[in-house]
């Protein structure tokens, strides 16, 4: 989440931004869907790099700027750990910006409980033909008591194995189905000098979305792990997590990951595999994006993807993977009159009908009933897309965890993959979030 791939935050200590607001005195002919007032709008969102999907949506900005006179933007951009940790900062303050990219479930419940953000119902009932076109649950993550405060902007699952198949053919190596063949692919590439699987987890969500997410469900199902969340008869202490843990470990211990993959981000992780010196890396639908728009042409060309392996023993469905639907536009509670319209109409250029086609173009999958041409998307991109028609997406942790037992498990799998004590970090998981929860 990623992904989004939902929301994955790191709570540093930061600057507190208070956004720039316009006075909404001076005004101007009217421009269709505003009341004619000059206004300015703040948007904060996590478009910040060079994959396909950023571009698509800055584009979007740039238009709607040049077609919409009298709304001034004031636009920020940043990496999306970057962009949690300032949200979470103004949003103690009561300061949030205008218009701002937020996640599903965990974070939209927050928002909501601190008063931040104010609902779109009427806005979204205005326009039946955007409403009705979402999918299936699409809007149940920005629900809150019957109230909407979003729609998502893509679709993030979070966990698969990009593959190079041009070197796992060279050394003899099988796309790993089981854990088994996944542990016997490892030591094959480590044997011959080769990365198996880059890693970049110094924004510290990364192992926990990615990976443990889709690995933890393979070993608990998803049933536990949202008993545990609400801390309903079950706990992070018990055996399966624990296990969970250990699997992850085992990874690690495995030398599965280059040296120093706490210290390199994902976009550095990817650098490995663009360079053929990883045989795999683990991310969310989001690196498509980055993938078709940034690899070099021939290793595009034998560039594949593929589930996490099944685990034997496990609860969970091997045909699935973690994820939710999509990051969506929180809009502050503060908003009224021209600039709430004004807000509304960029909105729905970001998120309604144009805005889902750009992001499917951009080899980002949506969370909205379009069809995909195959004449015209990369081949990469549709083979993700044909995949997800026969995968079940199960919970990330961190959309349903508290942020605070986020924090705890993000760091906690930092440690783990260093050697830390599963048994130490599950309990450390558990009272965290039954702290959160009162219990």
């Amino acid at each position: 989440m990623k992904k989004l791939t939902l929301i994955s935050t790191a709570l540093l200590a930061t600057t507190v931004l208070v956004s720039a607001c316009g006075n909404g005195e001076e005004t101007a002919p009217a421009d269709k869907g505003t009341s004619g007032e000059k206004v300015k709008l703040t948007i904060w969102h996590n478009w910040s790099g060079q994959d396909a999907k950023a571009v698509a949506m800055r584009k979007i900005l740039d238009d709607f700027q040049a077609q919409n006179k009298d709304i001034t933007l004031e636009i920020e951009g940043l990496p999306t750990d970057g962009l949690k940790t300032r949200l979470k900062t103004v949003a103690a303050a009561n300061e949030m910006p205008d218009l701002f990219v937020m996640w599903p479930d965990a974070m939209t419940k927050e928002f909501v409980s601190g008063n931040l953000l104010q609902p779109i119902n009427e806005f979204l009932d205005s326009k039946p033909e955007w409403k009705n076109n979402f999918i299936p649950g699409a809007l149940d993550g920005y629900t809150v008591d019957s109230k909407i405060y979003s729609v998502p902007m893509n679709l993030s699952p979070t966990s698969f194995i990009y593959y190079n198949k041009a070197l796992l053919d060279q050394y003899h190596v099988a796309v790993p189905k089981t854990w088994d063949e996944l542990m016997a692919a490892v030591k094959t590439f480590n044997d011959n000098k080769i990365i198996p699987i880059a890693l970049g987890n110094k924004a510290n969500w990364a192992a926990q979305s990615t990976i443990f997410s889709g690995l933890a469900d393979r070993m608990t199902g998803s049933d536990w792990f949202l008993k545990a969340a609400k801390q309903d008869g079950v706990k992070f202490t018990d055996p399966e997590f624990i296990q969970a843990l250990k699997k992850l470990q085992e990874l690690s211990n495995a030398k599965a990951f280059q040296d120093g993959f706490n210290s390199i981000d994902q976009n550095q992780m990817r650098q490995l595999f663009y360079q053929g010196k990883a045989a795999m890396f683990i991310d969310g639908g989001w690196a498509m994006a980055d993938v078709v728009q940034n690899a070099p042409k021939d290793l595009l060309a034998n560039t594949h993807i593929a589930l996490l392996p099944s685990i034997a023993g496990g609860k969970g469905d091997p045909q699935s993977t973690s994820g939710v639907v999509g990051t969506g536009l929180g809009v502050s509670k503060k908003l009224t009159g021209a600039k709430k319209e004004a807000a509304q109409k960029l909105f729905y250029a970001l998120s309604g009908p144009d805005g889902q086609q750009a992001t499917l173009n951009s080899s980002t999958l949506v969370s909205y009933k379009i069809d995909l041409d195959p004449s015209k998307a990369n081949p990469l991109f549709v083979e993700l897309n044909d995949l997800m028609k026969t995968t079940k997406i199960t919970p990330v942790y961190d959309a349903k965890l508290s942020s605070a037992a986020v924090e705890v498990i993000n760091n906690g799998l930092q440690e783990l993959l260093m050697g830390g004590s599963a048994e130490a970090i599950a309990k450390k998981i558990q009272d965290s979030q039954a702290a959160s929860l009162g219990k």
